[in-house]
Order: structure tokens, then C-alpha cells, then sequence
């Protein structure tokens, strides 16, 4: 197995995996979707609302507002110590929001989460929570917990993952006469005509919809596209709770260990048999 990195910003990776099967593959996608945790708002109280929003709506909304996530400093609720309902500081953040206007319309921002540990926030200053009339306020408590996207999807930290097989394009140069009607119909431009002669600027880019050979005059086409079943092409696009790369290693690591206890629990039952 082998990883390549293809491209990397703040909050987005793309990158090669090869050597592995479409199991492998599927399954580290649906790690980084459903198992990696990050924070994200699961209790409130409301002290005081006034506005136009039920307590329930506004506290769904606060929901799901992405947070920023510190792994290495919180644990999730259920292999904390304190077993309480609201938690601790090993496995809860507190926030408080105090809102209110008196003589004009108003809207209440993310910004205005006041987070007890400024490592944990939204990842966005300007969410819209709830629009105020005049003499309306909210006063309430919050606390931010770690969860899994199986559990509820304000808990995803990625906002898009997917893969595709590893495109390989293969064109007969003897047959190809550089009509351009393939690189007419290619809809991300990744055939080109040089030196009278069909050519791949980037394979990879290639979407496999086979745009290119349906409209290619020639039968059977002179261009063929096909793909490595052994070699995927990942996309990860983190909500901002933390960076991709993290997201991929911690689904690594998971599914590492998941892969460590079945072998286990294999080595023990031929060991009772």
C-alpha cells in the first residue's frame, strides 16, 4: 500500500492510495464520515428567550455549528471517568450566549459563542443563529461534546469524501487521425491535440464517463479508457473542525485497530475450536 498526495489546502486534501482493494478503500471513507469524533453542541439551556424561535429550534440550530476539535484533549463521554450527564472538563465544553436588542432588527451570529476554552469554537464567525425584533434577548447555556457521525451528522467532520478508481487512458496513435471530437466532448479537458497527435494532460483528472469514446467517429475508438481497481483517488473536505489530514490518520487509526481486534477475536475462537 502506498499514499500520494495530490493536492493540499486549508481545508481540503486529495491523494493516491494504491495497493489496496475497494473494500479497503470504502472502508476508510466510511471511517472519516461515521467514526472519526469531533465536538459539536449536544445540550442546552435556555435561560431566557424571548425571541420568535421555539427552544428546541434554536437549539438544533446551535447544533449544528461546526466547532473546532482538540482530540488530545478531550475523550469521548462514554470512556470519561465522571459519567455525568453534562460531563467534565475532560469531556464537555461549556459556551454562553447572551443576546438582546431594544431598538432595531437584529441577527445573532456564531461569533457571539462564548466558548470556556478558546481552542474549542465555531469554525465561523458569522453562522446566523436566530434574527431579534426589538426587545427581544436569549440567554443560555451550552455543552459541546464529542460524538460520531453515526450517531447524528452534526458530528461529521467532513463535509464531502469520496473516491474513484485510478483512470488509465490508452490511445492508438496509428488510428487516431486528431479529429477533436473527443477533446470537444471531454468535460474536464484533459485531452488535448499537440504536435497533430491526441494527447493526456492529466490523467487522473479524468470523471470515467466515457464522453470521449461514445463521440469518437471511429468504431471501435482509437482512445480507451479504463481504470486500476487497485488505486483510488480520495477527496477530503473537512467541515473546519480540524484539518483533513488529521481526519485521515485518526480513520486510520481506527481502522487499524478495528483490523487488530477481529484477528484477535479470530486467533481466539480456532483457539477454543
Amino acid at each position: 500500500m502506498e499514499l500520494k498526495l495530490i493536492e493540499k489546502r486549508e481545508d481540503a486534501l486529495r491523494f493516491l492510495l494504491t495497493g489496496v482493494s475497494p473494500a479497503f478503500a470504502n472502508a476508510l471513507r466510511r471511517l472519516m464520515i461515521a467514526q472519526v469524533p469531533t465536538m459539536a453542541i449536544e445540550d442546552v439551556i435556555v435561560i431566557e428567550n424571548t425571541s420568535v424561535m421555539y427552544d428546541e429550534i434554536l437549539s438544533h440550530r446551535l447544533g449544528l455549528i461546526p466547532l473546532t476539535t482538540d482530540l488530545d484533549a478531550y475523550v469521548l463521554p462514554e470512556e470519561c471517568e465522571c459519567k455525568s450527564d453534562l460531563g467534565c472538563s475532560r469531556c464537555r465544553v461549556s459556551f454562553t450566549l447572551e443576546a438582546e436588542t431594544k431598538e432595531q432588527t437584529r441577527t445573532v451570529y456564531s461569533e457571539e459563542l462564548k466558548s470556556e476554552n478558546p481552542s474549542v469554537r465555531p469554525v465561523s464567525e458569522k453562522i446566523p443563529i436566530v434574527k431579534l425584533a426589538p426587545g427581544h434577548k436569549i440567554r443560555l447555556e451550552a455543552y459541546a461534546k464529542l460524538g460520531r457521525g453515526q450517531d447524528h451528522a452534526k458530528w461529521q467532520p467532513v463535509s464531502a469524501c469520496a473516491y474513484k478508481f485510478l483512470p488509465k487512458i490508452t490511445i492508438d496513435l496509428q488510428k487516431c487521425d486528431a479529429c477533436r471530437e473527443c477533446v470537444k466532448f471531454c468535460p474536464k479537458k484533459i485531452l488535448d491535440i499537440k504536435d497533430s497527435k491526441l494527447t493526456v494532460i492529466n490523467e487522473a483528472e479524468c470523471a470515467l464517463c466515457m464522453d470521449c469514446v461514445k463521440h469518437c467517429p471511429k468504431k471501435p475508438a482509437p482512445i480507451k479508457v479504463e481504470w486500476d481497481p487497485t488505486s483510488f483517488v480520495f477527496y477530503v473536505e473537512s467541515t473546519g473542525s480540524m484539518p483533513p489530514e488529521r481526519i485521515v490518520r485518526e480513520a486510520a487509526k481506527l481502522l487499524s485497530a478495528k483490523a487488530s481486534l477481529i484477528s484477535k477475536q479470530i486467533r481466539s475462537s480456532a483457539a477454543k475450536s
